[in-house]
């Protein structure tokens, strides 16, 4: 069946991630509806993107430099699209942000590397399927500003940004008490403090519900997932910080609520399982039926239980709270050091236990700029990857 005129036709930043290959599979199933035009990956990742090319047709492709461009030219050979324009680096990115054919942007991408190519967007007058959190946590001030003068929509594909998404249809801001952002509580949940002292990467690496990429799985140990979706919520709907509370729900299936002022509480359930809210975000506003999202059996599910944060366990969720409420460049700096000790964590650079006191050392040195623009937030971001690395580097009796 072709296309019609109103098809959603997508540029995927980062296709070939944990949302990438998931929202490609939903795309694949939906060929009548949807479209990939523009495909992006990194360097580690170049045979699944030729694949990926090859299947999908997009009309652009963007790789990080021109090594991996003639290494990717090298394996399509022959089956190369003839109009498959072949681009590089942060200009390629936004370029794939951009591209005219576009109509919906799913940035899929790991970390502060979204933030350019998402404002570019939706300076373009892009819709944005926003995996990326990463993007409001540094930059939500200016991203929600300019989305709003553009007329842009900016639908959450985390599935706790999109279950209160979902549940604030038909309301405005007037109607909330609280937003309640659902968390798992990770791999260390039943953990005690004195067992997490000698955490490892594999502990850490087996999250109970979810298959993420490694570093979100790390933030999901730490609890920094949390802190960094209450930020994010700030800016997505516009609200006080204070009005964003944190709930433990280890079965995964409420993946969020609003408590709205009459008391009553509209949440949304599902499995766990990314693809849902990925298909939700791919047809907003529709509804549409499909065989691969799987259903929740209400019959067999069983209980539900709910408890608070352990701030002790987690001072990450903690250190987060304590700046979300910040118009300054402290979630800028809070995230970007997050992404450089997390990765050195990953590399067995340092202790897990080791994460928050190297954070809140970075957070400590920091002189934050207030109602910061983006050249403030690529300033403060820079300073904190910079000084994080230093601390990684240094004794750890020195900090």
């Amino acid at each position: 069946m072709p296309l019609s005129n109103t098809a959603t036709r997508i540029s995927l930043l980062g296709s070939t991630g944990s949302i990438g290959l998931q929202t490609l599979d939903i795309v694949e199933s939906h060929k009548d509806h949807l479209q990939v035009v523009a495909l992006c990956a990194g360097s580690n990742s170049l045979e699944k993107l030729c694949a990926q090319t090859i299947q999908f047709e997009p009309e652009l492709v963007c790789v990080p430099n021109d090594a991996d461009r003639e290494k990717l030219i090298c394996l399509l050979g022959a089956n190369k699209p003839k109009k498959l324009d072949i681009v590089t680096g942060e200009a390629g990115l936004i370029a794939a942000a951009t591209l005219p054919n576009c109509n919906l942007v799913v940035t899929g991408v790991v970390g502060a590397i979204g933030i350019k190519p998402t404002y570019a967007a939706v300076r373009a007058g892009k819709n944005i399927a926003l995996a990326n959190k990463e993007t409001l946590v540094a930059a939500g001030s200016v991203i929600m500003s300019e989305a709003k003068k553009q007329g842009v929509k900016i639908i959450p594909v985390d599935s706790e940004h999109s279950a209160i998404f979902q549940s604030l249809q038909g309301y405005t801001n007037n109607d909330i008490d609280f937003l309640w952002l659902t968390g798992s509580g990770g791999p260390f949940r039943s953990w005690t403090l004195a067992q997490m002292e000698n955490a490892t990467k594999s502990d850490a690496l087996k999250h109970p519900n979810w298959s993420m990429g490694p570093k979100i799985t790390i933030d999901s140990a730490t609890m920094m997932n949390k802190g960094l979706e209450i930020i994010e919520a700030r800016w997505l709907f516009n609200l006080s910080a204070k009005k964003i509370k944190i709930l433990i729900h280890p079965q995964s299936v409420l993946h969020s609520a609003v408590e709205f002022k009459d008391g009553s509480i509209v949440g949304q359930m599902g499995v766990p399982d990314m693809r849902l809210p990925i298909h939700f975000a791919l047809f907003y506003p529709e509804r549409v039926a499909s065989t691969l999202v799987p259903r929740l059996d209400l019959v067999k599910l069983g209980s539900l239980t709910f408890e608070a944060p352990d701030y002790k366990k987690f001072p990450c969720l903690l250190m987060a709270q304590e700046v979300a409420e910040s118009n300054t460049t402290l979630p800028c700096v809070l995230n970007a050091a997050n992404e450089v000790i997390v990765d050195s964590f990953l590399k067995d650079l340092l202790p897990f236990k080791q994460i928050p006191k190297l954070l809140e050392a970075v957070l400590s040195l920091h002189k934050p700029a207030r109602n910061p623009d983006l050249d403030d937030i690529f300033e403060a971001d820079a300073w904190s990857r910079k000084e994080a690395f230093r601390l990684v580097q240094a004794p750890i009796s020195s900090i």
